[in-house]
């Protein structure tokens, strides 16, 4: 699938096709794993992780960290990807905010501590009270974080996300953001998934990031984002059951925004 990337200028934008892009074929092999979960592999048509990751110029010598990485899904890639270096991090919360993600964890580090022969060494940052990630591992080169901030907005914690990630990063490393894309004329509401790119950009360029480009792959122009359940309606949750399950199918997983930022200094 081609990257489309944006590259802005004061005054213009130019569009620039990369699809003679340099894939990594080490990276393809761990995609191909065939002990990646069956569910997950059935999600790589939305989330196109070999073009994600490598737009977020993903390396076997580079030091990464994944916040909130959920069931795994990018963790079955990476930590395979990064096999015997030590170079994979994921977070968890301390005090897990609800039952959900408490169970999630658990789940999660029984799945990795079991199957680390399949994928890899998985270690482990924690976030402590207020979301603020700990800082007694720093020095990451590349942070990624895949459809998670419309939670952290919605809680008030964003801010600290995001200023203990910058603390955590050493010059020049990159943040990689995968989030719900709201249109720029919605209404503000983070109760529903979808955030405005316009927003986050600008949220985090405060923080002291520097917004470096922006990838389409992820985009899907037929999410209309006008459900009364939100991001939730479509795939994977389909929260709505069977109803209406066929055209949400049709569907599929939400329009995302796909970011990178830079820190400088």
């Amino acid at each position: 699938m081609k990257i489309i990337i944006l590259f802005f200028t004061l005054f213009s934008f130019t569009i620039i096709d990369s699809a003679s892009l340099k894939l990594d074929p080490e990276l393809q092999n761990s995609i191909n794993n065939s002990f990646r979960s069956k569910k997950h592999v059935i999600r790589d048509k939305y989330r196109n992780p070999l073009e994600t990751l490598t737009f977020f110029e993903i390396d076997k010598n580079k030091k990464v960290l994944e916040i909130s990485p959920g069931s795994g899904y990018y963790s079955e890639i990476i930590s395979h990807y990064l096999k015997s270096t030590d170079n994979y991090f994921v977070t968890e919360y301390k005090f897990p905010p609800v039952e959900a993600v408490k169970k999630g964890q658990k789940k999660f580090k029984e799945y990795f501590k079991t199957n680390s022969q399949n994928f890899g060494e998985v270690n482990t940052l924690l976030f402590l009270k207020d979301n603020i990630l700990e800082q007694s591992i720093k020095e990451f080169d590349l942070v990624l974080t895949f459809r998670n901030t419309h939670n952290w907005l919605r809680s008030n914690t964003a801010l600290n996300v995001y200023t203990s990630i910058y603390d955590s990063m050493k010059k020049g490393a990159i943040l990689g953001i995968v989030q719900h894309r709201a249109n720029e004329n919605m209404e503000k509401n983070f109760n529903n998934g979808y955030v405005k790119e316009s927003f986050l950009i600008n949220f985090i360029e405060k923080i002291g990031f520097k917004f470096l480009d922006k990838s389409e792959v992820n985009s899907n122009p037929n999410d209309t984002k006008d459900y009364k359940n939100g991001v939730w309606t479509l795939p994977p949750r389909l929260v709505l059951g069977e109803k209406n399950k066929k055209k949400y199918l049709r569907i599929g997983e939400s329009d995302r925004m796909t970011l990178k930022f830079i820190k400088l200094k």
